[in-house]
């Protein structure tokens, strides 16, 4: 049916719903069965198989299984069994890779998965007569959703009633401007989708305005559903940082193909034999490529949102993670965020009386007469699920509704004793919000607000006792709002702010009490102690903002609170000049929070920015680090942003640098781990054909120690604790590189010790056990347990005593099982086809002594200062 071309009472008979109590819990049961849950076909998933298959890709293991091919054929041509075993061990070497990949890539995807269940859409229904919160995948058609700006559609609906609304529809329609809706309008029938004003659209915003819409379709039935194929392309884009390693690890092929040609060629001039020498420099590329880095690195991240999902921070773009540890300034939101949104109706002053009065549960006359303008004037409700109170909406107007329902005053018995005839909604600009009402057989126009936004609307009140007792207040931390009222002869043909909001009457002021939060205080110490600048942005009066920053310890003496006013009034240089002083922005715009983000970042500071409104969106896009609310927060806010707080909490924020910095942390440990020991591998072979004319470590065995060394241990090493002292180090810049400080120096430096201790040990092994093989068997233990142990030595820049050697218990599993491996070839048959042998025990002693080695060199390095931290600079304002 083309509902947009129908009347409401149509529509609301086609779709068998009440307007009044909606569907019943038995409809939706059926509906639900009927017509599925209310989400988009997903891409389709590619099997374990086809990833598999995936990991067999990377050029340089095409060559090794092709050389493994060819090989196998010079077996059978030579008919001997012994020549099997090499093709074999490669072949099952690769396949074990591969398996460790296609886990490594399963357990990412299941992590991002987990956090996609928890930041799905929510929409405001009405239903078995009451309004309830539910997740927007559970709507049906013919349920009742309510909608105010900030909301994203969550199903397409026809429009029952609708005041002021506008609905952002670029994502259908191409249109950027907001179309403006009207559910009374008669739509002419096969009308293009972007003349159809009666109707709103899943997956655009509303922008303006408050609706009642009826669910006509949902999941693959909308019009978002229809253009479907578009939204499920897998969205496989790398962050930054996988990029870098991706370009990083082409230009070490580039230099081990390089290494691997002048091997095969000094080789060849010594005489030995070409397929051999063939598969060790294929072999050795394959070592030396880190090809598994971007999946590892993927694999940290995804662990590492999962661990901030169970603190409340759901991570939107892996990207945030990388820019999280860089954060310096964080700018945050008052109300909600650094206090508890807890809001309380503590004090009233009616006009004309000369006291505020305290809130109880029976309130004078002229006190439950205010309480009920301000209920009747609230777009927000209570409702109890369990017998548990919650409040749905702004946190000032549930505040009013509930002082009003302890009076004996419900919403819902107003609404139906004086039902709202018309409104204008609340926005950031005006901060105000107006509804006309039928009160007694009068038209009664109610606005509540700011004061100082509603004084040049009044025509009478005690203006200057008001803004006296205002101040008294604010200073305080109470939030204040003002009522006044009016009566009016007849509904103006356009209701608008221009209409109805003058000539008002001042009732008086209500004021609400939001404490802050115990942790804040201790998250913005934390700040500071972390070289991060933590800075109060907030629509509230400067005075209130001011007492909560002063408690907090945002707001130091010296330190400036200014208003949205006082920054227009600023260019950008002057700006720029008083930047670092200003702590408070009180009453401002979202044009301001723009300007204030963009000063810092013209500082070269990496900024955090918190935002729940829709008018919002600009600013969290604009900072490098956007957190909507997950509570407070409309679905465009959490659209626009890289991360939600799911408690709408400031020491949360604080959290997610610290673990953001801890990730990034461990990002590095595993790059500077797996360059280190695959250089290490470059340098023996290559250095070794060099110097003795012979390759310490057949092909077998350096795929061998790769496959043991690169995987487990790396990716226990991705999950390391975050240190203690990792808020005690400044922000890293932004655009500083990840072998910043000497880290790449260090890298190379360690895969050259490595190499020449392994070096060190085949030239023992040749004079002590006169065999080639003794020496083989000497170099790959060196190689393989030093690599081993230099995953215990890149857990921290401190000492790993200091820090306690076995304090990561996956790396100790991981290093148990790489150790059991690589004992496994060695004290076993299976030495054979590796052409390895047991040592005796001084030859074996003195391969394990030289393995230890990086140890002592790395503890040495720490305790000489040569590897250390940089030391955050506190802000001490």
């Amino acid at each position: 049916m083309q509902y947009y071309h129908q009347p409401i009472d149509v529509v609301l008979k086609e779709l068998d719903v009440s307007f009044r109590d909606g569907l019943t819990s038995e409809q939706v049961e059926k509906r639900l069965q009927q017509y599925g849950l209310n989400k988009l076909k997903e891409a389709k998933k590619k099997s374990n198989f086809q990833r598999f298959l995936d990991q067999l890709k990377d050029p340089m293991i095409l060559i090794l299984l092709v050389a493994a091919v060819i090989s196998f054929i010079l077996a059978i041509i030579e008919n001997d069994p012994k020549s099997f075993f090499e093709p074999i061990l490669i072949l099952v070497i690769v396949i074990l890779n591969a398996i460790i990949g296609v886990l490594q890539e399963n357990k990412a995807e299941n992590a991002l998965n987990a956090l996609k269940k928890m930041t799905t859409l929510q929409a405001r229904v009405i239903r078995n007569g009451k309004e309830e919160l539910i997740n927007a995948e559970d709507l049906v058609p013919g349920d009742l959703i309510r909608l105010e700006a900030g909301d994203v559609v969550p199903a397409d609906a026809r429009l029952i009633r609708s005041v002021s609304l506008k609905s952002e529809e670029s994502a259908l329609t191409g249109e950027s401007v907001p179309s403006e809706k009207d559910a009374e309008a008669i739509v002419k029938k096969n009308a293009p989708l972007g003349d159809r004003i009666d109707m709103v659209y899943s997956g655009c915003s509303i922008t303006y305005g408050t609706g009642l819409a009826i669910v006509t379709a949902t999941g693959m039935d909308t019009e978002m559903g229809k253009i479907a194929n578009l939204l499920n392309e897998a969205d496989n884009a790398q962050t930054p940082l996988q990029l870098k390693l991706a370009q990083l690890g082409k230009y070490l092929g580039i230099l081990a193909l390089a290494c691997c040609a002048i091997i095969f060629v000094v080789g060849l001039l010594n005489g030995q034999q070409p397929m051999e020498l063939f598969l060790t420099s294929i072999s050795l590329a394959v070592a030396a490529i880190p090809e598994g880095l971007p999946a590892i690195v993927t694999v940290v991240l995804s662990i590492g949102v999962t661990k901030l999902a169970k603190k409340q921070a759901i991570i939107r773009n892996l990207p945030a993670v990388e820019t999280l540890g860089s954060a310096s300034v964080i700018c945050s939101d008052k109300t909600g965020t650094l206090t508890q949104n807890k809001m309380t109706l503590v004090k009233a002053w009616v006009d004309g009386d000369q006291d505020i009065v305290d809130i109880t549960t029976d309130d004078p006359k002229e006190i439950k007469e205010l309480l009920k303008l301000g209920t009747l004037c609230s777009d927000g409700s209570i409702v109890f699920v369990d017998g548990k109170e919650t409040s749905i909406g702004d946190p000032t107007e549930t505040s009013i509704i509930s002082a009003a329902r302890k009076n004996g005053m419900t919403k819902e018995e107003l609404n139906k004793k004086y039902p709202r005839l018309g409104e204008v909604p609340f926005d950031s600009d005006r901060k105000l919000m107006s509804t006309i009402n039928k009160m007694d057989d009068k038209l009664v126009v109610i606005t509540k607000g700011a004061l100082d936004s509603l004084i040049p609307r009044l025509a009478s009140g005690d203006v200057e006792k008001a803004k006296a007792l205002n101040e008294q207040m604010s200073k305080n931390a109470l939030r204040v709002l003002a009522i006044a009222s009016k009566e009016i002869d007849a509904l103006p043909d356009q209701i608008n702010s221009e209409s109805i909001e003058h000539d008002l009457h001042l009732k008086g002021l209500v004021a609400m009490i939001d404490p802050a939060r115990p942790e804040a205080k201790e998250a913005v110490a934390l700040c500071k102690k972390a070289g991060i600048r933590p800075i109060m942005i907030t629509g509230d009066h400067v005075i209130t903002a001011s007492a909560i920053a002063k408690e907090l310890g945002i707001l130091n003496p010296g330190d400036l609170a200014i208003t949205g006013v006082e920054l227009d009034d600023m260019s950008d240089s002057e700006l720029d000049g008083k930047i670092d002083q200003i702590s408070v922005y009180a009453r401002v715009s979202p044009e301001n929070k723009i300007r204030i983000v963009k000063g810092w970042q013209r500082k070269n500071q990496v900024v955090a920015m918190t935002g729940d409104g829709v008018n919002d969106a600009p600013a969290l896009k604009a900072a490098d680090i956007g957190c909507a609310m997950g509570i407070t927060g409309t679905e465009v806010a959490k659209g626009a942003s890289d991360m939600v707080l799911m408690d709408d909490n400031f020491a949360t924020i604080v959290y997610a640098v610290k673990e953001g910095r801890g990730i990034y942390a461990n990002i590095k440990k595993v790059i500077g781990y797996l360059l280190g020991t695959n250089i290490g591998e470059v340098v023996t072979v290559f250095m070794a054909m060099l110097l003795f004319h012979e390759s310490p470590l057949a092909s077998m065995q350096l795929l061998w120690i790769n496959l043991v060394t690169d995987s487990l241990p790396a990716i226990a090493l991705g999950m390391e604790p975050v240190e203690k002292d990792v808020m005690d180090q400044k922000p890293k810049p932004k655009n500083e590189g990840i072998f910043a400080h000497g880290f790449g120096v260090r890298i190379i430096l360690q895969g050259i010790m490595f190499g020449g201790l392994a070096l060190l040990s085949f030239w023992i092994g040749l004079k002590t056990t006169d065999t080639l093989r003794g020496a083989e068997t000497m170099c790959f233990i060196t190689l393989a347990l030093s690599q081993i142990v230099q995953a215990f030595n890149m857990r921290s820049e401190h000492s790993l005593f200091k820090i306690g050697p076995f304090g990561n218990k996956r790396l100790n599993g991981a290093a148990l099982l790489s150790l059991f491996l690589v004992m496994l070839i060695i004290f076993t048959p299976l030495n054979i086809p590796f052409n390895l042998e047991i040592l005796p025990w001084n030859d074996f002693f003195i391969a394990l002594a030289l393995a230890f080695v990086p140890l002592v060199v790395m503890e040495l390095s720490k305790a000489f200062g040569l590897i250390k931290h940089a030391e955050a600079k506190e802000y001490n304002k």
